[in-house]
């Protein structure tokens, strides 16, 4: 059994080019719907990298195409999914320029949109006091720059002057001004910075400052993912802090963020229809419309038996291209596992309205990597979570995607063994996961005991620490007779 199980091996090791040369994360699948998703997916995203001569340096398309720009929500949404596609010179450039561009003209608000040139986009922007913002932005970048700092290692998402400049006068000036306190979410007024001669017609007047990424309710006052994103933007401070050596400060902070998603369940949650409100109006009544996505996206449910039905509402409903393309990463996450792989189909097919939308394909990219994949890197410890969630009958691989300063191998046979190769000049530490109950694993031909976490989604599953040195290719599975040294 060994003997064929090593010649298996060396066939995948063979056929996908498992190799020391890095030409960019490449994905091999036995499913080839899937692995022909991939193909599309990243064929389309790489389409949108700038060109090297442009204005503001760096970036790829994260707005509506005809544009040449980007914005603030979907480079919040596309950066996990670019650094997968080796984009990283882009990340870094445009939320730079996101966090150097807060300024107290702008009532602490960065461009919504910036474009090749180095501009605001015209489209947005008027002058200082007229352009279009959705208030949630700021607190999507913080959640972006930890997350980046999450999967890179890079610090200077979380330490370098500008970002922390961006960090310290979001959660205080920005709040304070645009009075989003826990206790004035309702209250507040529509429009706090209205001018004499306001015209609620002109976008640039309504918009600036729209408390929500619903785009198309009149009069709205609140949304609640606007309130998500505050309280995963402050999750995220907290976790700068604590990354920082503050702890004092990361549980102020972490406190302050549960009261946002407090508030959620206490004012949000409409008990007759089973469902969420998502936006409040100056009228002072509750609605329903797209919010519920966000919810999802920024992890603010804790309910389980809500967020259940928030999901199930979700897929019983047609959406937007922009917010089906949050969907293969939140459902996998959730452990949705045969809906994330049917919406990366779908997101991919190309008879499916709008798939050219830049958040479709980064988003499907991200959706295998850490979804279907379940690669997960975490910089404060160096290491690296792996877990398969695909159908069981395929072996899935995906080369050279770029972690924590390097790039790694996984493939995937079925859920009970995992292939990882550290392409890297250091020492890494593989979480090797699996959906069983096995209480042993066998790592690098050697039976261990295994431990136990639990998925967001409610499911447990086991795994094993594995120190992977340098150029090193590390087996794990859950059954002896698949040891391999």
């Amino acid at each position: 059994m060994k003997k064929q199980l090593l010649a298996f091996i060396a066939a995948i090791l063979s056929i996908t080019g498992f190799s020391q040369t890095n030409a960019g994360v490449t994905f091999f699948s036995s499913d080839t719907a899937l692995q022909e998703a991939f193909n599309r997916a990243k064929a389309m995203a790489l389409r949108y990298k700038g060109k090297p001569g442009d204005a503001v340096g760096a970036w790829y398309e994260s707005a509506l195409p005809p544009r040449s720009a980007f914005c603030m929500r979907d480079v919040s949404h596309q950066c996990i999914g670019g650094e997968i596609l080796g984009l990283s010179a882009a990340n870094r450039n445009m939320l730079y320029l996101f966090a150097k561009n807060i300024s107290e003209s702008k009532d602490w608000c960065s461009y919504w949109e910036m474009n090749k040139y180095g501009k605001p986009a015209p489209e947005d922007y008027r002058n200082d006091t007229a352009f279009w913002y959705n208030l949630n932005a700021n607190f999507d970048v913080m959640q972006a720059c930890w997350q980046l700092y999450l999967w890179t290692g890079e610090t200077r998402y979380i330490q370098d002057p500008v970002f922390r400049n961006f960090f310290d006068r979001t959660v205080n000036d920005y709040i304070k001004t645009w009075v989003l306190q826990p206790d004035s979410l309702l209250s507040r007024p529509a429009y706090p910075y209205a001018p004499k001669n306001f015209n609620e017609a002109d976008a640039f007047q309504r918009c600036r400052g729209l408390p929500s990424y619903s785009e198309g309710v009149p009069g709205i006052k609140m949304g609640v993912d606007l309130v998500a994103a505050i309280y995963r933007g402050l999750e995220a401070y907290a976790g700068i802090l604590q990354w920082r050596g503050d702890t004092h400060g990361a549980q102020l902070w972490q406190a302050k963020a549960a009261q946002y998603r407090q508030e959620i369940d206490r004012r949000w949650w409409d008990d007759k229809a089973g469902l969420y409100n998502t936006y409040y109006t100056k009228q002072g009544g509750f609605g329903k419309s797209e919010g519920e996505t966000f919810l999802l996206w920024f992890d603010a449910l804790k309910d389980s038996v809500r967020k259940r039905k928030t999901i199930q509402h979700l897929l019983l409903n047609d959406w937007n291209v922009e917010n089906q393309s949050y969907f293969p990463v939140i459902l996998y996450r959730e452990g949705y596992y045969a809906d994330g792989y049917r919406y990366i189909l779908h997101l991919t097919d190309p008879a499916t309205k709008r798939r050219e939308y830049p958040e479709v394909s980064f988003g499907v990219i991200r959706g295998i990597t850490e979804g279907l994949m379940g690669i997960a890197p975490d910089a404060r410890n160096n290491s690296i979570l792996t877990l398969y969630k695909g159908n069981t009958a395929n072996t899935c691989t995906i080369q050279h995607v770029p972690v924590l300063g390097t790039t790694v191998s996984v493939t995937h046979v079925g859920d009970t063994l995992t292939i990882f190769t550290n392409h890297a000049q250091k020492t890494v530490r593989w979480r090797a996961a699996f959906r069983s109950n096995s209480p042993a694993l066998v790592a690098a031909g050697k039976m261990v005991e295994s431990k136990h976490m639990t998925l967001p989604g409610g499911e447990t599953v086991v795994y094993t620490d594995v120190a992977v040195a340098p150029g090193k290719t590390i087996t794990v599975s859950v059954n002896a007779t698949q040891a391999v040294k």
